[in-house]
């Protein structure tokens, strides 16, 4: 898998669910940036979704969690906090809040437990109670 063009698209996707949030319905590219968001989340699914999932599949397991692997776009946040850029000019993200997808596993009984997507590196997130806690699976 090319991780540099996995961090890619997940950032273009990041930064586009980004600017989605700025804007309302009433806005005349809304419509336009919402088919480009999805067009992009499919792309994601067509070109990483069997190493992705197969990522997935391993941290349920380490997880003992009996949640179904879903596509790897539904472990996309809604929003995502932009940080400083590094040395690089590279941006990474943050998720905060009821991001990704819950999963129930006994490990963590009583709280809320959610695994996000999140670019520069490709990486899982265990997001717990609205907190980004651990990088469960990085591409690097």
């Amino acid at each position: 898998m090319d991780f540099d063009k996995l961090d890619k698209d997940l950032s273009t996707i990041v930064e586009l669910r980004i600017r989605l949030s700025t804007i309302t319905y009433a806005d005349p590219d809304y419509d336009d940036i919402e088919e480009e968001l999805h067009d992009l989340e499919d792309t994601l699914n067509e070109q990483y979704g069997e190493e992705l999932e197969a990522r997935l599949e391993e941290i349920y397991e380490a997880l003992s969690s009996d949640n179904d692997v879903l596509l790897p776009s539904a472990y996309l946040a809604n929003t995502y906090v932009p940080m400083q850029p590094d040395a690089r000019g590279v941006v990474t993200y943050d998720v905060q809040g009821m991001e990704g997808v819950p999963i129930e596993s006994e490990q963590f009984d009583g709280q809320d437990v959610r695994i996000a997507l999140v670019p520069n590196p490709a990486r899982f997130v265990m997001v717990i109670n609205g907190r980004s806690l651990k990088d469960l699976w990085r591409s690097r």
